[in-house]
This record gives C-alpha cells, structure tokens and sequence, in this order.
C-alpha cells in the first residue's frame, strides 16, 4: 500500500476503506509517512470530505493511537460533556456537580485554554492548592466516593490527533468539518464515556460562526457516535455574547458557584439544566428530559450541587473555604470604567438570534431532529439583559455589570 496512491483516491472522491485509514494514521504516527504526504491528504479531504464510515474510522484509529482509559472500575453509567469553545463558557463547573449530585459519575478530562477560549482546568487553579493532576487509582475512588472528578489530560491520550491538529493549523485545513469531528470525537472515546453530550456553540465569539457548520458538525460527531457504539447528544447554542457576566478564570469560577448557590443569570442556568438534563437521561436516571430538567433545577436551588462541588474543591486538594467566601478568589487588580453609560447588546456580534437543535442518537441509533418550536428550545431564546459599564478587570478577565 502507498501513501500516494490513498491520496490520489482521496482527491478524486473515492471512500477509503478502514484499512486504509488505519495504514495512514499508523504512518503518521510512527512518522514512516511525512507531513507533506499527510498535509496533501488533508486537503483533499477538505475539499471532499469524507463519509460517515471513513470518519468513524478515522476516530477510532486516532483513539489507538495512544492511551485508553478504563473507567470499568467507577461504578454506573459514565457520561461525558464536551463544548466546542466560547467566551465566558464556565458550564462544565455548573454541570458536573449538578449531575453528579444524582449519582451519575462524572469522571472528566479537561484542557486548558485554546485560541481566545478559556480552559475548565485553568478556571480550577484559582483555587490555591487545586490538583488537576491524579493517579489512575485516585482519579477512579474519587469518582466512586462523590461521583465526581475533573483532571488534566494525559500526555499519551490521541498523540495522532495532536500531530494532525499542528498541522492542520499550518496548512489551512483546521475547518473541515469531518476532520474537526473526528478530533474532538476521538478524545471523549478515549477518555472512556459510555455516553456523550455536546455543547456545539454558534455565533461571533464560537469557531463555528454560522449556524449551518454549527449544525453539520454537530451532525457528523452524533453520527460518529452512532458508528462507535456510543450514544450522543449534540445541542447546539448561542455565542453571540458571553455567557453570564464574567470572563476570566476566577471571575468564572465566582459566578458558577453562584448560579449553584440559587442565583437566576438566566443564559448559564438555562443551558447549564439543558446540558445536565440530557446527561441524566443518557446516565438512565430519568425517563425523560422534561422530568431530567424539572428536578435538576429544583437540586440547583436546594444547594444539593453546590455541596458536591465544595467536595470535589476539597478532594482535590482546593482550598474549599473559597467556595463560600468568594472574596478570597484571585481578584483583579485593575478596573477600566466605560467613560459612557450605555447598553451593551452584543459583543461583535455577526447573528441576532439564538438557535438551537439537537442531534440526538437514540438507543434504536436513529438520528433525531428536534426543531426550535419545541419546549426546550423555547428556553434557549435569547435573552434581554441590559448591560452596563463593562469593566475590564485583567488582562483576560472582564466583569460586566447589570443596570
């Protein structure tokens, strides 16, 4: 087999078959096939794509590339979320406690921050002693005794993933649809979920700026999922402004504790239950996502999550007395005050409205569209907030304040 002759088949339209695809990342793993060989096939497959089954074999090959994890030994029914990026997105630090406080293990890999999106394991360092750092065996008691964890990744997890990723970036090719697929599929397989939930953001401050990539990509993960044996949720929502108030890591930190203290900001919440509500369906908990989203909020308000996240702090060597005195997070040193009170509406914001639809791969592994008149979505509508004197707090930390 030669690498040139799958390129030639791949720049004429032809489907490569899952040998192929495992000769070729097996190549450019042990690096017996060049960057210039990969960097041609990328492009051809930019400009063709390719089908659902090369795409599920591209994951899969990418997730042998490197380390596995085992979570068989965390009891119940491991669910996984995952976002694609945006700008005060601190829903992870809302969800995992929230679902964990029904007793659905999250045991979770997170990263630092990419491009102008900030990292879930960077907002957990503001807690002075915080370790995203744990052994297999401390990782899977954790897990098992609170139901909750959230580490670094590991350095081995999809190493073909992360050399096909630096090259794309250098090759013009990072935005094709079933390359990204593949990429952020391959790590939540390996990562060990039983089940997965996306969080596809669209809008100004997402990389998907339309709502049509928005909706292909989410398409391609579920199908993915479907291929693999893993069922998988994609909701797709807004990025057209921040969410919530705050933006930097500490202050992010700051206003999930408070929306997990009771606090109503409307767009982190209603996302936040919308997440954790599908999560607790695919983890079997409830039958349906009505009920899932009615008692997740009534667990929001009673303070049941945010006692699971004070464990998790403490369990992780975080100083959790912060949780409830919030002054004691990092705070910023500086503040620049608009010089004009006006009403901020948007942040370069290229779409006026919200949308939202969800992918979902069924137990049966059919694809369900669910349109935006349905009651769920109706929650996502955007939302009229006024805001006022937006003050910059850091170099990357804006605090916005309500009038």
């Amino acid at each position: 087999m030669r690498m040139v002759d799958l390129i030639l088949k791949k720049r004429n339209g032809g489907e490569l078959n899952e040998e192929e695809i495992r000769f070729i990342i097996e190549g450019f793993t042990n690096e017996t096939i060049p960057d210039y060989q990969m960097s041609a096939l990328s492009m051809a497959i930019y400009f063709n794509g390719m089908t659902e089954k090369e795409t599920a074999a591209l994951t899969m090959e990418m997730v042998k590339s490197g380390d596995v994890i085992d979570l068989s030994n965390i009891q119940g029914k491991k669910v996984d979320k995952h976002s694609t990026g945006g700008v005060g997105d601190k829903i992870s630090l809302i969800v995992a406690p929230l679902v964990a406080s029904i007793g659905i293990p999250v045991a979770k890999m997170s990263g630092r921050g990419l491009g102008h999106t900030g990292g879930t394991i960077d907002k957990l360092e503001s807690f002075p002693g915080f370790n995203v750092e744990l052994t297999e065996e401390q990782f899977t008691k954790q897990v098992n005794d609170i139901k909750m964890s959230i580490i670094g990744q590991t350095g081995n997890l999809t190493p073909a993933d992360k050399r096909l990723y630096a090259l794309r970036d250098v090759t013009a090719t990072v935005d094709s649809i079933p390359l990204i697929a593949s990429s952020i599929m391959s790590k939540k397989i390996a990562a060990g979920a039983d089940s997965i939930v996306l969080d596809v953001k669209t809008g100004s401050g997402a990389f998907m700026k339309s709502f049509d990539d928005a909706k292909a990509l989410a398409k391609e993960m579920v199908a993915i999922g479907k291929n693999v044996g893993r069922q998988t949720v994609a909701v797709i929502t807004d990025m057209d402004q921040p969410l919530g108030f705050e933006i930097g890591n500490a202050n992010e930190v700051k206003e999930a504790i408070e929306v997990l203290s009771g606090k109503d900001v409307n767009d982190l919440k209603t996302i936040a239950l919308t997440i954790a509500g599908h999560m607790a369906v695919l983890g079997e908990f409830y039958p349906t996502f009505d009920e899932a989203y009615a008692d997740l909020e009534k667990r929001m308000a009673d303070g049941h999550a945010l006692e699971v996240f004070r464990q998790f702090v403490a369990a992780q060597g975080g100083d959790a007395s912060l949780v409830d005195d919030l002054s004691k997070l990092p705070q910023a040193k500086y503040e620049i005050r608009s010089s004009r009170n006006k009403r901020v509406t948007s942040s370069r914001l290229s779409l006026t409205k919200s949308a939202w639809q969800r992918c979902s791969s069924a137990q049966d592994g059919r694809q369900k569209m669910i349109s935006s008149t349905s009651r769920q979505a109706s929650r996502l509508r955007r939302k009229s907030v006024t805001r006022s004197r937006p003050v910059m707090s850091s170099p990357c930390s804006v605090r916005t304040k309500k009038t």
